[in-house]
């Protein structure tokens, strides 16, 4: 028996309850030293709830350091499921995030695989609205910026840059389907007549609708060159945002490859729910680094996660 404890059955010093094998714990059943809480599940240090491996957490089932909740395995967390560091909310894989399954960095919203972004689905940085693969962009499924660096649309489906409106693939456009540059108004091809914008369209820079290969956004999108970034609906290849993507570095819904972050993604680095493998965060992971809920092996943080 040890010393200055109240209670029974405590094996160290100055522990108040009992079954406690430590020092200065408060509860039942503790391994360790100052400990708070109850079980033996409690192998961190100045952890208070129980089931933590980390140290100095707050909650429960936490293998992280300094969280305040539940299932995180990052450092620094306010939430449940966080496998990033810093962040508040719950299942973010990136850092510095507030929301939930954010994979990228500095994020206010959910679902974002880019960085510093406000809303939800955006894979590229500093935009605001939702499904943004481009640079600076206020509104949705703007890929504006992505190989320029300077993006800066106001609307939607704009992949050139600097444009207010809708589907302008041109730059310095006010109006919609503009493929040229410092239009106001409809369709203008003027000054770059290869970029076209309007339906059924083939080429580069093209947007608006079933669109094939290149910087398209739009719907019906399909591109098969290397790291082209279309932005819309049922696209397929490179670097997506969107819906029913396939392939590489998607953002969006029922996309299947690498670096994807939404629902029912598959591969590698993905954040969302229904991922399968490699430093997955969300719900029904298998393996890798994840974060949420049936995990199955690899420094998993969640339900059901095994070695």
């Amino acid at each position: 028996m040890g010393m200055s404890n109240i209670g029974f059955g405590n094996l160290g010093n100055n522990n108040l309850g009992f079954g406690n094998n430590g020092n200065n714990n408060i509860g039942f059943g503790l391994t360790g030293d100052n400990l708070v809480g109850i079980g033996a599940l409690n192998s961190g240090i100045g952890n208070m709830g129980f089931g933590n491996s980390g140290n100095n957490n707050i909650g429960f089932f936490n293998s992280g350091n300094g969280n305040v909740g539940f299932f995180n395995s990052g450092d620094g967390n306010t939430g449940f499921g966080n496998a990033g560091d810093v962040n508040t909310g719950f299942w973010n894989g990136g850092p510095f995030n507030t929301g939930f399954g954010n994979g990228g960095n500095t994020n206010f919203g959910f679902g974002n695989a880019g960085f510093q972004n406000m809303g939800h689905g955006n894979a590229g940085g500093v935009n605001v609205g939702s499904g943004n693969a481009g640079l600076a962009n206020t509104g949705d499924f703007n890929s504006g910026g992505v190989v320029s660096g300077i993006g800066g649309n106001t609307g939607s489906f704009n992949s050139g840059n600097l444009n207010t409106g809708f589907g302008n693939a041109g730059d310095l456009n006010t109006g919609l389907f503009n493929s040229g540059d410092v239009n106001t108004g409809i369709g203008s091809t003027v000054d770059q007549p290869g970029s076209v914008s309007g339906f059924g369209n083939t080429g580069t820079s093209v947007s608006g609708f079933n669109n094939s290969g290149n910087l398209t956004s739009g719907f019906g999108n399909m591109n098969s060159n290397v790291f082209d970034s279309t932005s819309g609906f049922q696209n397929i290849g490179d670097a997506n945002v969107g819906f029913f993507n396939s392939g590489n570095s998607n953002e969006g819904f029922f996309n299947t490859g690498m670096f994807n972050n939404g629902i029912y993604n598959s591969g590698v680095a993905s954040t969302g729910i229904a991922n399968s493998g490699n430093a997955s965060s969300g719900v029904a992971n298998s393996g890798d680094n994840s974060s949420g809920a049936f995990n199955q092996g690899d420094n998993q943080a969640g339900f059901f996660g095994q070695p």
